[in-house]
């Protein structure tokens, strides 16, 4: 956007109590929309931008109140999780038929290859709850709870190595500097709570250390957007976050006196520049001050009791483990955190995908099964969103050396399986239908934009007018094409 056309759009709110014909009567109606959302609807009105103002608030009833997103970064295999193919076993040890491939790319890692033969999972399968849904003996907690989630089969993304596809998924745009869905829904609806920031980001201990993916800030970024929009992130160890405590010598008052000095500076230069910066700087530092109190109760895990780990596992004692996030996760989703994303690393397997997906499911099997108990329980999951998976699938053949027992296998982007439970998401039901090698689709394609789109349609929001102008252009979540909501899945 041109620095003066942002000059003139972004105004204090003195400037636009003073110019706008709304007057005091839209401040009050600011007001009413909760402490996050004053400042966008302030400024939006100023600007006299219908189109941002459209985009705070909810454009029909949602679902949802909040979302936990669990992402499984690495891309868990597909056909050794959800996608059931017993008749793979007798091709053990087969090419992969050319008309099945159809000339698709491959990565650099085995496009090299002389030949594909195929991998079929050394894993049994079972059917499970009243659905019958088909899951892995690596998954003997999830299989649980079958009929409270929808596990979608045919999800696929235009991204075939991880930096790009991560970003995809995350951000809608395989290029980095676009806001994350997390700041888009912060954006969009603003907070829950006062004390707490709207968009929290965790990363979880694993088990598998090789092939493992860095996870990068550009992940839960605001991008363009003003940064109070983008996830905080909690440490695992430690404090949770770093200088949540005061430093020797000096106490509450001291430091409220401090804050309120800088707050004032911070002010008179946003009156001068109008940069909306400015204005974020001084919401973050109220909202960090507010931190202080909130953030060690939160984390203060001694209430729990022993039957909410038998829920969760053992784990959950240890902070920093994805079990722990995910409890950690259900207390945020009681006090008011609109967006929560858990990020669990490791799950890149190329070579010795067997012991190594025994570890990974390990970690997050029975952690997931007790965050949608426990949801449900508590009376939760009918209004929080939850999601997992990661960013694309594995190949059907093997990468490397093929034994009964051992296999590795590729990134796979033309499909692979994700589930949702939660905010009138039904329960019970497998969605999608992949081929018989779990590598085209057949009925029922999502691309991701299209996951996008049903988050934001569970919060009331159409994301093909859902937008945020930037340099001009009326930016979307979904990208250029059009989305569609994944109606199947819905209760």
């Amino acid at each position: 956007m041109d620095p003066l056309d942002l000059y003139f759009q972004q105004q204090s709110r003195r400037q636009f109590l003073g110019k706008s014909a709304m007057g005091l009567g839209g401040a009050a109606l600011a007001s009413m929309l909760g402490g996050s959302l004053l400042s966008q609807v302030v400024r939006a009105a100023a600007a006299g931008d219908t189109a941002a103002l459209s985009a705070v608030l909810p454009q029909f009833a949602p679902k949802a109140k909040r979302a936990i997103y669990l992402f499984m970064a690495g891309a868990p295999s597909q056909i050794d999780l959800w996608d059931h193919k017993p008749g793979l076993r007798a091709l053990f040890d087969k090419d992969l038929p050319d008309s099945v491939r159809n000339g698709q790319r491959l990565t650099g890692m085995t496009a090299g290859q002389s030949r594909f033969p195929l991998a079929p999972s050394v894993f049994n399968f079972k059917q499970f709850g009243k659905s019958g849904t088909w899951v892995s003996e690596l998954l003997p907690w999830t299989s649980q709870i079958v009929d409270d989630i929808a596990v979608i089969k045919t999800i696929w993304t235009d991204a075939i190595n991880h930096e790009p596809a991560i970003t995809l998924i995350q951000t809608g745009n395989m290029n980095t500097g676009h806001p994350s869905l997390g700041s888009w829904l912060s954006y969009g609806l603003g907070s829950l709570n006062e004390n707490l920031p709207t968009f929290v980001v965790m990363t979880s201990k694993f088990s598998n250390h090789s092939n493992v993916q860095a996870l990068s800030t550009r992940l839960w970024s605001a991008g363009f957007m003003p940064m109070e929009h983008a996830g905080c992130c909690l440490r695992g160890s430690g404090d949770p976050i770093l200088y949540l405590t005061d430093p020797d010598g000096v106490d509450r008052s001291t430091r409220r006196e401090m804050l309120d000095g800088v707050n004032g500076l911070n002010a008179l230069e946003h009156e001068r520049i109008g940069d909306p910066e400015t204005e974020t700087r001084i919401t973050e530092y109220e909202m960090a001050f507010r931190m202080q109190s909130a953030v060690p109760e939160l984390t203060d895990f001694s209430g729990e009791t022993e039957a909410t780990y038998e829920l969760y596992g053992q784990d959950a004692k240890e902070p920093g483990t994805f079990a722990a996030n995910c409890l950690l996760a259900r207390r945020m989703a009681e006090r008011g955190v609109r967006f929560t994303q858990i990020f669990h690393r490791g799950w890149d397997q190329h070579s010795d995908l067997p012991q190594n997906m025994r570890m990974q499911c390990g970690d997050v099997d029975h952690a997931c099964y007790g965050l949608i108990k426990d949801l449900k329980q508590r009376g939760l999951l009918e209004d929080t969103l939850v999601i997992w998976g990661g960013e694309f699938g594995r190949t059907v053949y093997c990468q490397g050396k093929l034994t009964e027992t051992n296999y590795g296998r590729d990134h796979h982007p033309r499909c692979f399986s994700m589930w949702m439970a939660g905010a009138g998401i039904k329960g019970g039901i497998t969605y999608g239908t992949t081929d018989d090698f779990s590598y085209n689709i057949v009925e029922n394609p999502v691309h991701i934009r299209d996951l996008n789109e049903t988050v934001l349609n569970q919060f009331g929001i159409d994301g093909n007018q859902f937008t945020f102008r930037y340099q001009g252009l009326d930016q979307r979540l979904i990208g250029v094409v059009d989305a569609n909501v994944v109606k199947g899945i819905m209760a």
